[in-house]
């Protein structure tokens, strides 16, 4: 009994003067969103004081912890520079000391592997200009870039690794690509500070990244119960639903960010006619988490690849469905992809042009959140169809001064009641009257055309585009099932 109270005792001893612990992402090199209540926390002893000191106003701030440990503070936080600052967190014995911190803009990056891709690239898989993009990084003086490592659980965590590191030719290697190209772009166009967090894991499916009781609404398909008693045998480790959630996300939740950025989907392939819904159903639920249901969030569309079937269109309804998604789904936009394909790519499902997708996030970031006007965020895409026997006649939205090339523009089909699809002619003309333009396109195989279709292939390297290089986006004036 003596020796059991001794060591209650030495344990009491021990909690009670137990230091502060914070989370790895709440460190040096962090940036903070500017003009905001950036929240802090971390652990300590239960209702011990914690007061935090901010370098840019050297203003004093003071929470108690709660039963649990567990400490919250939002801390106000002044308009982005590139100053850096520092902050002092001090209670329950520790005085802890936070340096080189920047103001600025905070985006939470997210998805499957082409998000995850670093600037290294991947196994024979290279990342197109990252010899100069890592070589020149150093000139980024700006750009702070947080990742977590691939982790799953079944069961909620609190804790994830993930330290922000400076832009340098040491570090840059390891960032994500697309992540990477976003912030450099971004800072250019606005010239304020970007941080990246970088939480992504290859080959997730969307439904790796919501919390059981969400799961438990869809069905036996997305049953974590179930799949917490299988073996990587009996299912492949990255199509666990749930895991990174807990593992990688939760732990994060309630950093202060600007919007997320979302590049997944591969793994959703063949599963179209669920993803909108529960895309939309994740970026309701990460916006409540969150505690702004206005976040921004934009998405990539998938890549061009073979899908076991390069001519096969199980990818393409999938894109479709990426397109729903953001139709349903408040202040969310897609980025698209369809013309960021080479040739020879078909068998890599990691294509290299990244710098491309970085910047469109950034032109459409830059549009829709900083209010700078003049850059190409919009895409042609199809509106309307007139079917006159063996000539289609289609209108777009959002067309920039008509597309190129104007004649014999490839990647159109159409089929008449046979749903046999042929090649088709297209070509542009102005219709002067209303001064908009008109794609007329026909085939000499179908007499009496029912449907039209633009690049609706698992892979197809696209090439129309409009006037400012933003390509058309893959259509089908159909509603054939496959």
């Amino acid at each position: 009994m003596k020796k059991l109270l001794l060591l209650s005792l030495s344990l009491f001893t021990l909690s009670a003067s137990a230091e502060i612990e914070l989370p790895q992402i709440i460190g040096d090199n962090m940036v903070l969103q500017q003009n905001s209540d950036a929240l802090l926390w971390g652990w300590a002893t239960p209702d011990s004081k914690i007061q935090v000191t901010t370098g840019w106003n050297n203003r004093t701030y003071s929470t108690t912890t709660g039963s649990n440990g567990r400490w919250n503070i939002s801390v106000p936080t002044p308009e982005a520079s590139y100053t850096p600052y520092d902050l002092v967190v001090k209670g329950d014995g520790s005085d802890i000391k936070i340096n080189n911190i920047l103001i600025g803009e905070v985006w939470f990056c997210s998805g499957q592997s082409n998000m995850e891709m670093p600037l290294r690239g991947f196994g024979s898989q290279p990342v197109e200009g990252a010899t100069k993009a890592i070589a020149y990084s150093g000139q980024n003086k700006g750009i702070r870039v947080a990742t977590v490592p691939k982790l799953q659980s079944y069961e909620p965590q609190e804790k994830v690794p993930g330290k922000w590191k400076e832009s340098s030719p040491e570090n840059a290697p390891e960032f994500s690509a697309v992540a990477y190209f976003f912030a450099e772009a971004l800072n250019k166009i606005i010239d304020k500070p970007v941080g990246i967090i970088v939480c992504a894991y290859g080959g997730s499916k969307l439904e790796s990244w919501l919390p059981e009781w969400k799961l438990e609404e869809y069905g036996p398909l997305y049953d974590m119960k179930k799949e917490k008693g299988m073996k990587d045998g009996e299912i492949d480790s990255w199509h666990r639903v749930g895991v990174e959630y807990n593992a990688m996300l939760k732990p994060l939740i309630g950093y202060t960010i600007k919007g997320f950025l979302w590049n997944q989907g591969e793994s959703n392939v063949g599963l179209h006619n669920d993803y909108p819904a529960h895309q939309a159903d994740m970026v309701e639920l990460w916006r409540n988490e969150w505690g702004n249901d206005n976040l921004p969030f934009y998405f990539v569309e998938i890549p061009g690849w073979n899908y076991d079937n390069p001519n096969g269109t199980s990818a393409a309804l999938f894109r479709e469905s990426q397109h729903k998604a953001a139709e349903i789904t408040p202040n969310c936009e897609f980025v698209s992809t369809v013309d960021l394909v080479y040739p020879f790519e078909v068998d890599d499902i990691h294509a290299r042009q990244k710098k491309p997708i970085g910047e469109r996030l950034a032109f459409l970031a830059a549009t829709k959140d900083y209010d700078v006007k003049g850059l190409p965020w919009q895409y042609p895409t199809f509106k309307s169809v007139e079917l006159n026997g063996n000539t289609a006649t289609i209108l777009f939205s959002q067309p920039n001064s008509g597309l190129n090339p104007y004649n014999d523009m490839p990647g159109f089909e159409v089929a008449g009641e046979d749903r046999v699809f042929y090649p088709a002619k297209a070509r542009e003309e102005w219709d002067f009257k209303d001064n908009t333009f008109k794609i007329y396109v026909s085939a000499p195989e179908v007499n009496d055309i029912k449907s039209v279709r633009y690049a609706f292939k698992n892979f197809y390297p696209a090439t129309v585009r409009d006037m400012l290089g933003m390509p058309l986006v893959p259509f089908r004036t159909d509603d054939w099932e496959e």
